[in-house]
Parts: C-alpha cells; structure tokens; sequence
C-alpha cells in the first residue's frame, strides 16, 4: 500500500511585509498565524511530505500569486511544494514552476476555462498539475435536479456545489461530477475542501471526500476541518483519500507532523516516519 501523505498547508495573504500565513473559519475571520517561510522551514524539519502553499486572495484580488514569496519558501524546504492563487494561464504556472513550485494548483481559472488543465497538463505533465476543489453541501434537492446526491452522515441527502473565488462565488456545477471531468482533462490530483468544514475542527468532510475518492482513479487530498490526528485516520480509513491536509493544528502547535504520523503508524496507517 502506498504511504499516506501529510500535507500542512500555508493559506497566505499580502500584507506590508509581503506575506502573511493566516487562518479563519470558511475563509472568513482571519487571523493571523506566521511568516510562511519559517513556517515552512519548520514543517520541512518536521517530516512533512509536502506542503501547499495558497494565496488565498489573490483570484478575488484580481492579482498574480506572491513570486518573491514563493522564491525564498522554495529556497528553505526540500520537499515538493504545491502553489495555487490567482492561476489565470499558462505563463503563470511557467512562472511559479520556474520560482520553485513542483507543482501548481489551479481553482477558479479552470472552472471557468476548464481547457487550462488539459493545455497545462501536456506542457508541464500531469503530475505538475493539481486541480482544487471548494465545494458547499447544497440540500436543495429537486426532482428533476441534474446532481449526484449524496446521503450525509444524519441521513440527509444533499449535493456539493463547486464554489471560486475563494469560496466566495456558487457555480451550479456538481463537485462530484467536476472531479470526474478534472481526471479526464489531465489533472494529476485534486485538492479538494469542504467549504462547510475549513477552519471549524469539526473533522473532514468524509461523505463527498469518499464520493469522490472512488469516483475517481488520480489521488484525492481531503481538506477542511480537522482538528487532530483522529480525523486524518477517518479521512484515510474511511474517506478513502491518499492525502491530508490541515493548517490550524499546525500553525497554533496543537500537534506536530510528527505527533499526527506516529498516531496513524500506531494504527496501522502507511506514513513516511522521519527520525
């Protein structure tokens, strides 16, 4: 069985000092957590398998992605670093692979040209291109409604709706029918958060993250909502996901990679253990 990964993920915005790692609830409320560079230096001494880092205003801000940012984070790790935020073309992911990013991820700008993920895709390889998802649980459930449904954990049926901009903005499209589509475009993996779950500690959204992990043949990184080691054992167990990310127990010391790792090797999870 391949090895799990563990994958803390640096939600940046721009401030005065060019960059800042924050943390809120649905991506609101934001607080403020650290420089991402040392963080990112601390997580690379703890044994993380990768990191992401996500400008998280810059698609709503209508700007590229932070690149002096990205340059001096590319410098301290040595591990694979996956950048997303403000992706709008080709020239940008050239630019964030060429500033140090092993792989990009791209959101808003292929929901709205899906053809991005099939041109980037055969440029730079699959494997250099992460297709993220943020999607809402919408339970308006019609007849003749066009959705996949998906029955929650209390029994309620409901469909995930594909969200951009940062959560900001509905789009109507089926996440689980998207994820299906992303695969087929060229996409090597999918990020996919649960808008319902990010920042609250109430654990991953295991309903539409399962959904999605056996609906689909590429891996699948569960975001949103964990609060402890726990979560990312039912995110593997029974979300069926091959990768787990998370900001808040990290960034506030509530556990190390190496807390979260040494709980799933002693459940029998495949991780990369670091000494």
């Amino acid at each position: 069985m391949l090895t799990k990964r563990i994958i803390p993920c640096l939600d940046v915005t721009l401030d005065e000092a060019g960059g800042c790692v924050v943390k809120g609830i649905e991506f609101e409320d934001l607080r403020r957590a650290g420089d991402p560079v040392e963080l990112a230096k601390e997580y690379n001494l703890q044994g993380a398998d990768e990191l992401v880092f996500l400008d998280i205003t810059a698609s709503h801000e209508g700007r590229s992605t932070m690149i002096d940012v990205i340059e001096r984070t590319a410098d301290e790790v040595f591990i694979p670093l996956t950048v997303g935020g403000g992706i709008n073309s080709i020239k940008d992911i050239k630019s964030l692979l060429r500033s140090g990013a092993d792989k990009v991820s791209i959101n808003t700008a292929a929901v709205k040209r899906p053809a991005l993920i099939s041109e980037s895709s055969k440029i730079f390889g699959s494997q250099c291109i992460v297709t993220a998802i943020d999607c809402r649980r919408n339970l308006d459930i019609e007849d003749d409604l066009d959705k996949t449904i998906i029955v929650l954990e209390d029994g309620t049926p409901a469909w995930y709706e594909v969200v951009i901009y940062g959560g900001r903005t509905p789009t109507g499209i089926d996440a689980l029918q998207w994820a299906r589509q992303v695969e087929e475009l060229g996409a090597g993996e999918i990020l996919l958060t649960s808008m319902d779950r990010d920042g609250t500690y109430d654990g991953y959204d295991i309903p539409i993250t399962r959904a999605v992990s056996d609906a689909i043949n590429i891996p699948v990184i569960a975001s949103g909502g964990a609060a402890g080691p726990e979560h990312m054992f039912d995110a593997f167990v029974d979300g069926h996901a091959d990768a787990a990310l998370a900001a808040s127990i990290f960034h506030f010391g509530e556990y190390s990679v190496g807390d979260v790792k040494d709980y799933l090797d002693d459940k029998s999870v495949p991780v990369r253990i670091v000494h």
